[in-house]
């Protein structure tokens, strides 16, 4: 053992070359496997590291001393209290959504919308793409967004009528959102796999995946392939909350859904993505268009500490918007 690998330090470090036991060629390694910050490092498990030619025993080392340099460890709940005061919120751009959701989308963790075609889930995307560049006073979190798109549904022209609304330079705010389509299940974990110095290197508050379920549920077909798509889903999901995690950032992802014909009661929809899904989203929001108008229904199905319950908004050219009293009477009168 070299004396590079004996010396630990508490020290903060920036880069993955600064931790003992890695050198230029292992850290060449972790790169290409995707760990490409010490935060990233530090979320990983000893069997993901190995996989770059490091020892069990150097990779648990490793993997120490990265969560030692951010302070991963045992805490007290009152510390841990403290530490939820480092939770940002993100507005939605409708205060009784904001309001539904406890004051907005938090960050360090991943939040679903889920709802059938034209619920509107990717323009709720598109307006937190927009928001999230908003200073923290206006309910923004002065930081850039991280946007894969697996239906070709992102455009531009969007964000243009968003940010005009709001008082926005139009080409900066395009310029704030980091895009990519994925065109594979393999490569839409390939980009999260590999988003960590993008999300550091341009202060991406705001992570959207739109959709989450699309590229799976359309390569594993069949009951024999539940089992590989449900563990590839976990595993994508993992590495979002890592993310949302290491860097405070919001982690946004919308759902496909399916119909239970066989159901009398309710409306019989419910998500793609079973208990894996369900699991690892930390608040599952239903959506569902109200009429044919603007006016759309949100329904706050879990959350670890907020209660259910139902609001509506409504879809302008504006964006996301609050609906008023008159759109109200006339929905009453219907």
């Amino acid at each position: 053992m070299t004396e590079e690998d004996e010396e630990v330090t508490e020290h903060k470090r920036d880069f993955l070359e600064d931790l003992p036991g890695i050198g230029p060629v292992t850290a060449r390694k972790l790169k290409e496997l995707g760990f490409r910050t010490i935060e990233s490092l530090a979320m990983a498990t000893a069997r993901e590291v190995e996989s770059a030619g490091i020892g069990e025993k150097k990779a648990l080392k490793v993997i120490g001393v990265a969560r030692s340099s951010i302070n991963v460890s045992f805490i007290r709940a009152d510390e841990l209290l403290k530490r939820r005061q480092d939770v940002l919120r993100l507005t939605t751009g409708s205060k009784v959504l904001d309001q539904l959701l406890g004051g907005g989308l938090e960050t360090q963790t991943i939040s679903e919308f889920y709802g059938q075609y034209g619920s509107g889930k990717s323009q709720i995307c598109h307006q937190l793409c927009v928001n999230v560049q908003l200073p923290t006073e206006q309910g923004g979190l002065d930081g850039a967004a991280l946007y894969v798109d697996t239906e070709n549904t992102f455009r531009t022209e969007r964000i243009v009528q968003m940010s005009r609304h709001l008082g926005l330079e139009p080409e900066q705010t395009a310029k704030n959102i980091i895009y990519a389509e994925a065109y594979t299940s393999d490569h839409q974990m390939f980009l999260l796999d590999n988003a960590d110095e993008v999300v550091k290197e341009n202060n991406v508050k705001l992570i959207v995946v739109d959709s989450l379920t699309s590229h799976f549920r359309s390569e594993y077909i069949g009951r024999e392939m539940l089992a590989p798509r449900q563990q590839k889903l976990n595993k994508h999901m993992h590495k979002l909350i890592r993310l949302a995690r290491a860097f405070n950032t919001v982690a946004v992802v919308t759902n496909q859904v399916m119909s239970k014909p066989d159901v009398f009661f309710g409306d019989g929809v419910y998500p793609i993505g079973g208990h894996v899904v369900a699991h690892t989203s930390h608040t599952r929001t239903y959506l569902r268009r109200a009429s044919r108008g603007p006016v759309r229904i949100a329904r706050l199905v879990s959350s670890p500490y907020l209660p259910e319950g139902e609001e509506i908004f409504k879809v302008t050219e504006n964006g996301i918007e609050d609906v008023s009293e008159d759109d109200k009477v006339k929905r009453r009168g219907r």
